[in-house]
């Protein structure tokens, strides 16, 4: 818990040191009360004593009274602008620490649970600092300030204020050996409700199709009772704190009456008044001492629950990133939109089996690579590799005949049009998703977005839709077809105007006849470009100048589509599979 306070700035701490000595000042004016209330007591029993003198001691009570409340405000609005920049600090750093991470990371952590770690667990953290500013600095000073003032009073009333406060102790330390690993448990079935909530309504229209609205209501409802009787359970174990206390609290006062009616039984004379007062006195700063233990405890019902949340954050912002920035900050003269992978193997972390192994191939500029294969040959794995979304277990990945690991990523990537196997959209409108990213000026004038849309083949659908290019796009982009989608994507891609194109199955929602336009137009309007294409149709890669296919991780043929259809059986099988014998001699 205490590296999160790490992230606070200079100005927060300020507020920290400024808060003290309000509290200070704020436990100082608490503590006169049982002083003044004393000589109250004291005037009232002497006799010759006036109204007048009792009416000044009570307000000067008042005085004390409305300014430790006044104290207590200013503690508080401290205590917020705390908590809230630093809640604010927390979750900058899990999102910007988060875009950070290469998939490596991201696979780590869940998408829910990265989600809970940004609101919930922040929010956890908030409450309890602004809290814990306000009680858990107050509560020793107070707590030390009481014991002091009513230390040499009377042993037997001291021994019964030890004794309860013994015994708050004990409640409260057993209640935190229970409920903390109820807290961690709370959190993680948190996380798996937002999993199984994310789920549902992402894939809401295949649960309608196949009429799986109980399975997944069944599958919610277990999950959130899972919930709620865990937090039934922890909130029925911190019930019985406030119950105890109040107990304690009351035993205590009984207890320092009792001793008194029997001190004040046995004294004789004016020493009975003395003993009086010093009771009076005495249950006030005993009340004090219980009470600063009570704020503790206050504090302690959040704090179990924030250190697993803090726990979880620090998880997020402590992950050493496996992706670190190269020193080339500039785009290196001589070679252009040239790839090279030399002897590169490559294995998922913590797995044992390589997915690509030994891979060697040149794409020169302008040229058109494709790479083909079965389900799980490694073509997208391959891909990734450029972008450094992973670094090669073995071997070289070379850009421009530099070492991927070399560039910073921002020049790497601004080299580069990628755009993945899945179309993705982002809420705004077709003129910010074609826009998106780091473009340069030029082409992000209205000129350069039509003609990046027109080129990806988005022309006509756009300009029909309600407002054309400025029309509104969905989160995810919902209120699109698999092939708009897909379109946009590519034109966001042309947009950028990069060295090399990487399309990792970027075709598969087109029709034929578009996918056909589209490479023709893409071929013609980016010449110069060195393009990569990962795909499952031959007719999508038979132009391209060579074709990798790719069979359990390994290159099993390399060339032309005329001259793979007579060397490589790997192929051949793809081939045949997809058009008759007929068909390809044909072409």
């Amino acid at each position: 818990m205490l590296k999160i306070f790490k992230y606070l700035q200079a100005r927060e701490w300020a507020f920290i040191v400024i808060s003290i000595v309000f509290i200070v000042g704020q436990v100082w004016l608490d503590l006169k009360l049982p002083d003044f209330m004393s000589e109250i007591t004291m005037l009232v029993q002497t006799t010759g004593s006036t109204t007048s003198e009792v009416w000044a001691t009570g307000g000067k009570m008042l005085l004390c009274a409305l300014g430790s409340m006044i104290l207590s405000f200013i503690v508080g609005y401290f205590a917020a602008m705390v908590a809230t920049s630093l809640s604010k600090e927390l979750r900058k750093g899990v999102f910007n620490k988060t875009l950070s991470f290469s998939m490596e990371e991201i696979n780590g952590f869940s998408i829910a649970s990265l989600i809970t770690r940004s609101t919930n667990d922040i929010t956890q953290i908030q409450q309890t600092v602004a809290m814990s500013l306000q009680v858990i600095i107050k509560a020793p000073i107070l707590a030390v300030w009481a014991i002091f003032k009513i230390s040499g009073k009377s042993w037997q009333w001291s021994a019964a204020t030890g004794v309860a406060v013994i015994v708050l102790l004990i409640m409260i330390g057993s209640l935190i050996i229970f409920v903390l690993p109820k807290f961690q448990i709370v959190q993680k079935l948190t996380d798996r409700l937002n999993q199984v909530t994310r789920e549902s309504l992402i894939g809401i229209r295949v649960v309608h199709a196949y009429n799986a609205q109980k399975y997944q209501e069944e599958k919610f409802e277990k999950v959130n009772t899972d919930l709620t009787n865990t937090n039934l359970l922890v909130n029925r174990l911190m019930a019985i704190l406030y119950p105890g206390m109040s107990l304690i609290m009351s035993g205590l006062t009984l207890s320092i009456y009792w001793i008194g009616a029997h001190l004040i039984m046995n004294a004789g004379g004016m020493d009975r008044i003395g003993l009086f007062s010093d009771m009076v006195v005495f249950t006030s700063y005993a009340m004090q001492v219980v009470m600063a233990f009570m704020l503790l405890a206050m504090t302690f019902i959040l704090l179990p629950r924030a250190s697993v949340s803090a726990a979880r954050v620090n998880e997020v912002l402590d992950t050493p990133r496996t992706i670190i920035d190269g020193e080339m900050q500039s785009l290196p003269k001589g070679i252009e939109g040239e790839i090279e992978l030399r002897n590169v193997s490559f294995k998922y972390p913590n797995a044992e089996d390589y997915v690509l192994e030994n891979i060697s191939f040149t794409a020169h500029k302008g040229e058109t690579v494709a790479l083909i294969g079965s389900t799980g040959s490694g073509k997208s794995t391959l891909i990734n590799l450029i972008p450094r979304f992973y670094d090669a277990t073995e071997g070289e990945v070379l850009v421009d005949g530099m070492n991927v690991k070399e560039y910073s990523q921002e020049v790497l990537h601004n080299k580069l049009g990628y755009v993945s196997q899945k179309a993705v959209l982002f809420s705004g409108t077709v003129k910010s998703n074609v826009t998106y990213g780091d473009n340069g000026e030029a082409q992000s004038t209205d000129e350069g977005i039509k003609k990046a849309v027109e080129i990806a083949q988005g022309k006509e659908f756009v300009e029909k839709m309600d407002d054309g290019y400025d029309s509104v796009i969905a989160q995810g982009g919902t209120n699109l077809s698999g092939g708009q989608k897909q379109r946009l994507s590519i034109a966001r891609a042309v947009n950028r105007n990069p060295e090399i194109f990487i399309f990792d199955d970027s075709f598969s929602a087109l029709d034929y006849k578009t996918d056909r336009q589209l490479r023709s137009t893409l071929k013609q309007e980016t010449k110069g470009a060195t393009t990569l294409i990962v795909a499952q149709r031959i007719g999508t890669i038979k132009d391209a100048d060579k074709i990798l296919v790719l069979d359990e991780g390994k290159i099993v043929g390399m060339g032309k589509h005329s001259e793979l259809l007579k060397t490589c059986k790997t192929y051949q099988e793809i081939a045949y599979s997809q058009l008759s014998k007929e068909e390809l001699e044909n072409e």
